[in-house]
Parts: C-alpha cells; sequence; structure tokens
C-alpha cells in the first residue's frame, strides 16, 4: 500500500493487514503520547500526518499544513518520516546516536526511518524525538530555512544576471 485514499487515521488503520495494523498502532501511540501541544493528527499526501495546522501557520511552500512527522505502510516497510531529524542537524545526529546505543540498526533516508517490524524501532527515542521540538520552534525553523532558501534564489538570480551582463560585453 504506497498511497491510500483513507479520509481518517482510524480508516487508514483498518485498510491495513493485521500484522502491519497492529505495528502502526503502536508506533501512533507513542507519537501521540509524546506530541507536543498544538500539532494535529491528521491525513496527509496518504498518510497519517502529524502537523502544524493552517490555522496556526497558514504560509506554507505549497499550501498544505506544515508536517512535523508522518506514519505510512509502503509496499515493502513501513515508514516514519521525522521531519526534525532531517530538518534540524543536532536533533539528527542525537536520533542516530540514540539508535546506535540501542543496538538498533537505523535503515534511513533524509527524513524516513524505514521498518518491517516493531522491534526494528527503539520506542523511547521515537516518543523523546517527538517531543523535542514544540509547534513554536518547529515554525521557527520552517521559517528560516524559507528565507536561507529566497536568500540563495536571490544570491544565485544576481549571479546569472552578473554573467549575462559579462558575456554581453
Amino acid at each position: 500500500m504506497a498511497k491510500s485514499l483513507a479520509a481518517t487515521p482510524n480508516a487508514y488503520l483498518q485498510s491495513l493487514p493485521p500484522d502491519r495494523r497492529a505495528a502502526m498502532q503502536q508506533v501512533r501511540k507513542v507519537i501521540l503520547d509524546h506530541l507536543p501541544k498544538g500539532y494535529e493528527e491528521q491525513m496527509l499526501a496518504g498518510m497519517l500526518a502529524y502537523v502544524v495546522p493552517l490555522s496556526r501557520l497558514a504560509d506554507t511552500y505549497n499550501g498544505h499544513p506544515l508536517m512535523y512527522a508522518a506514519l505510512a505502510s509502503q509496499k515493502n516497510y513501513m515508514a516514519l518520516y521525522v521531519m526534525s531529524v532531517y530538518g534540524h542537524a543536532p536533533t539528527g545526529q542525537w536520533f542516530r546516536a540514540q539508535f546506535k546505543a540501542r543496538g538498533k540498526k537505523l535503515d534511513m533516508g533524509k527524513s524516513c526511518v524505514r521498518f518491517k517490524t516493531i522491534d526494528d524501532l527503539p520506542l523511547d527515542v521515537i516518543g523523546e524525538t517527538i517531543a523535542k521540538v514544540p509547534i513554536d520552534t518547529w515554525i521557527r525553523v520552517y521559517q528560516q530555512s524559507r528565507t536561507l532558501t529566497a536568500a540563495s534564489r536571490t544570491a544565485k538570480g544576481a549571479r546569472g544576471t552578473r554573467a549575462g551582463a559579462a558575456k554581453a560585453r
């Protein structure tokens, strides 16, 4: 199951095979038990998503709620997407070290932690990671990244204009 059309988190979970449903319910419970105040659970992009609601931050790059974490059942694995691990270097370093300290093999992309069974995850680390970033901090990290992205585009555009002027001479 790559992308679900389920309208609610419970419908999404009910659509999963029993073994995956049990694992996903456990991870979901850890997320919900540790999710800082202000974030909301909803379906987004066919996944269980934990987001900054648009009522709190409407100005996002794509018009969708700002994602903080997500949980999905993919074709060959389950995935936990932890944006703070990707978007905040100290949290990412801490996260990797915690997996290693618990003797767990981390199968991870930029923000995607792939797992086949619940035993692949140190649930205490997942809970602590989710609890680490209050909503105001996550909004600030996002806004700073957008400012840096805009500044980078402006600088690249200025270099391109200078290069074009030099060629014209």
